[in-house]
């Protein structure tokens, strides 16, 4: 009899923190290189930001908080839905964690019971199906490819759901295609959900402030009101903030499910960082202007990076409407053998092979539901992404 858990075996590490730590090892090992991998913004935390984090561990603010927050940030967070968003929530509605990816694990330990159903959209954020079965619920995947330009349409969703559906977990703009729903693009599948009333929705707003040009932002109880009662709104201050190590995610909800959560927690991580949660009301009550720059340079890099991925050899790269991810495909690689002698029969050979042969670090599709592609994170200097998309096409150039 195994020592472990037969729930552990259902699961399987991140592939995304696999590639980063192998690009590490390489890097350490004398390599030179690119590491594509991570999902984090490459600028330090803004001044005002530390600067608060500073001030609260003056003032010693270093005790434990509430379980799920000081009610400063709670107060904070309150602000920043109505807002952004348009959305009511009181401080007994909101929950505060060590990070979002907590936030998410928390509600689907609350309320999942074996045989419970969880709609998930591919191509996915890689932990979404593992944090489901982890809590003892089943996956149901729904795949939306470059043809739908990664989008799951009303028709896909509303052949997903069944008597055994409980929630559906819906990411705009998309970790790892960067797919942002439009408000009628979006109003299309919360009128699905409107003639399901036992399914409820966990919207991943985690980019939301990351969004180009031409496309605008939505969550789903700002779409349809009527959602309001069964929708965890989850965000945080990773990405928009630059604040990926502080760890503090946060969600809106119903009192009851809001209770629920905070009483995973107790038994679990008890509350966040105290110092983080200070430095998080600065965040979020602070000046939000200087995030223009931010999606600028952004926007820039994507620009970059779609472009010169279209001009490698068999690669297929869409221009995403937001987040800092592409998610081209390498259908046109397939069946190739590399310059090293690599066999490409799926997108993890590609990954590897383009690893081992010209040491850019990327994820391949597979970790994240959908193949044949990979993904880049182009979170990153100008000159390590130019860098690294003229290996990529030295890579796909030398495919026979």
């Amino acid at each position: 009899m195994s020592f472990l858990s037969a729930t552990l075996a259902r699961v399987k590490p991140s592939p995304t923190i696999a590639v980063t730590n192998k690009a590490r090892e390489l890097k350490a090992a004398g390599r030179d290189i690119i590491g594509l991998g991570a999902g984090e913004p490459d600028f330090d935390t803004p001044d005002h930001i530390k600067a608060a984090a500073k001030a609260a561990m003056d003032r010693g603010e270093t005790k434990y908080t509430a379980v799920d927050g000081i009610p400063e940030l709670k107060e904070a967070i309150c602000a920043k839905f109505r807002r952004d968003n348009g959305l009511d929530y009181t401080p007994s509605q909101i929950s505060v964690s060590t990070g979002g990816k907590q936030v998410l694990y928390n509600a689907l330990v609350a309320t999942l019971n074996p045989g419970d159903e969880v709609i998930v959209p591919a191509p996915y954020w890689v932990s979404y199906p593992d944090m489901v079965l982890l809590a003892g619920g089943t996956p149901v995947i729904v795949e939306a490819g470059i043809e739908t330009g990664f989008k799951m349409t009303p028709e896909m969703l509303e052949a997903a759901i069944t008597p055994k559906t409980k929630w559906l977990i819906f990411n705009s703009p998309s970790n790892p295609t960067g797919a942002g729903y439009n408000p009628d693009e979006l109003k299309g599948l919360t009128d699905v959900l409107m003639r399901h009333p036992h399914v409820w929705i966990m919207t991943d707003d985690m980019y939301e402030h990351i969004a180009f040009e031409g496309f605008t932002f939505c969550t789903p109880a700002e779409i349809e009101p009527a959602l309001y009662d069964r929708t965890l709104t989850v965000n945080g201050v990773s990405k928009a903030y630059a604040m990926t190590g502080w760890r503090i995610g946060y969600a809106g909800g119903p009192e009851h499910l809001i209770a629920a959560m905070r009483k995973v927690q107790s038994q679990s991580t008890s509350n966040p960082c105290s110092i983080s949660q200070w430095a998080a009301v600065a965040a979020l009550d602070g000046p939000q202007d200087y995030m223009a720059d931010f999606v600028a340079l952004f926007q820039r890099r994507r620009d970059l990076v779609v472009g010169m991925l279209n001009d490698a050899e068999g690669i297929d790269c869409p221009t995403p409407e937001g987040a800092f991810y592409v998610y081209p495909s390498v259908a046109g690689c397939i069946g190739k053998t590399s310059a090293g002698g690599t066999m490409i029969d799926n997108d993890e050979a590609f990954a590897t092979a383009l690893l081992e042969e010209t040491g850019v670090a990327v994820v391949f599709g597979a970790a994240f539901g959908m193949s044949p592609n990979f993904r880049v994170s182009y979170a990153t200097s100008d000159e390590a992404l130019t860098e690294a998309c003229s290996r990529i096409q030295s890579f796909c150039a030398g495919l026979r």
